[in-house]
């Protein structure tokens, strides 16, 4: 349980600089932009109307750090009735930090977790035949990949031979190769946030989370900060066809971002996101289970720089800016309901993902078709924001 009890804001909160998004109710009802300040939440929205407004600004770092707001109350409160499922005081209810950003994520980005996508594909979805393969490819390419730099020569040698022995694979391209894999994760504002369910596709038996550093780039294709990430994986579905990513990733709750945005600045920079460890550790309430696993930012193949180029440039623009799942190097194994099957989420299982200079962002997992519909998105912001005469910025 220690994972899932740890501090859901930085150890140094006095010093992070966190935004995020909440839900307020009675006159100004809608989601606002908030700024945790001394451990109270700011509310900055006439200052910018959404997330995105706000990482669009020079002066973003003095707004979040200094702009009047109105005081909102404790964010610890908040983020307990959020753990019970609750609204906090006046109503109010933590969403995910972001909103107009399109959700997109980088995969196979570390060694392990390429192995484990080639037995998917090669188990064409079945988790029963994974432990066998697993031991084979084991056997034939070894365990550890970590050295071999994507698109190097070396990478090359590894693809001809891989090759040769009939042993190539789509994943392996992504992994290894010049290009990396990124695709659409989910949809701008249909992400959910701390404290919510989130959710599995009712077809899928096979599936695990992925603990993940998030980046929020802006439309300039700048990193003006970093969150945590739930990119929740189907891999029955993936492992039947590649084709079926859409499928297998994007789901009502599919996706879970939170629990605040920490803005890079002079305490918090890429070189600190880059030597981080993301933690994780699932909890069975119905059977106990427990499942710790780490993923060790240091060890990850492609730089972030690397992958914010390769998703945003001259050959494709985000005017709304993005934010991108950075993969992870979890790939759990261990086995839960039968010998030798693996393991997969149970309903009810509680998830908690956390480094120390982020917090922890906490969800609970529940069927897709179960989890309350989403419907709220873009066009419903903006008559929103509308209608409290939020659009028209200072």
């Amino acid at each position: 349980m220690t994972t899932i009890q740890a501090n859901p804001l930085p150890d140094d909160l006095d010093r992070a600089l966190l935004v995020g998004r909440v839900w307020r109710t009675g006159a100004n009802e809608g989601p606002a932009v908030v700024a945790v300040r001394g451990g109270r939440l700011v509310d900055i929205t006439r200052h910018a109307p959404t997330v995105a407004d706000l990482f669009e600004r020079r002066d973003l770092l003095a707004i979040a750090g200094g702009a009047e707001g109105e005081d909102l109350g404790e964010v610890r409160a908040l983020m307990d009735a959020a753990l019970r499922c609750e609204a906090g005081a006046n109503g109010m209810r933590l969403l995910a930090p972001c909103d107009l950003q399109a959700i997109k994520a980088a995969g196979v980005t570390f060694a392990v977790s390429l192995l484990e996508r080639v037995i998917e594909e090669q188990a064409k979805g079945d988790p029963s035949r994974a432990e066998a393969l697993r031991a084979q490819l084991h056997a034939t390419i070894g365990t550890d990949l970590s050295d071999i730099v994507p698109g190097s020569e070396a990478a090359q040698r590894l693809k001809t031979e891989l090759s040769a022995r009939g042993l190539w694979s789509q994943y392996m391209e992504v992994g290894i190769g010049p290009d990396a894999e990124v695709f659409t994760k989910s949809q701008p504002m249909s992400a959910v946030g701390h404290g919510a369910d989130i959710g599995l596709h009712p077809t899928s038996h096979w599936n695990n989370p992925e603990p993940e550093i998030v980046l929020a780039v802006n439309s300039r294709a700048e990193i003006v900060g970093a969150t945590l990430g739930n990119d929740v994986n189907l891999r029955d579905i993936e492992g039947r066809s590649a084709l079926l990513l859409g499928k297998a990733k994007d789901n009502n709750a599919s996706c879970a971002i939170g629990p605040f945005i920490r803005l890079f600045d002079d305490t918090y920079s890429l070189d600190t996101l880059r030597a981080c460890e993301v933690n994780m550790l699932i909890e069975g309430v119905d059977d106990g289970f427990i499942l710790e696993g780490s993923s060790r930012m240091r060890e990850i193949s492609r730089d972030p720089l690397d992958l914010v180029a390769q998703t945003c440039g001259a050959h494709h623009q985000y005017p709304d800016g993005f934010m991108l799942f950075l993969g992870t190097m979890f790939s759990p194994i261990k086995d839960r309901d039968a010998e030798g099957g693996g393991f997969t989420h149970h309903l009810g299982d509680k998830v908690g993902i956390s480094t120390p200079s982020l917090g922890t962002l906490v969800n609970t997992v529940q069927r897709s078709d179960a989890i309350t519909p989403w419907t709220f998105g873009v066009r419903a912001l903006y008559a929103n924001l509308a209608q409290r005469g939020l659009l028209v910025q200072e």
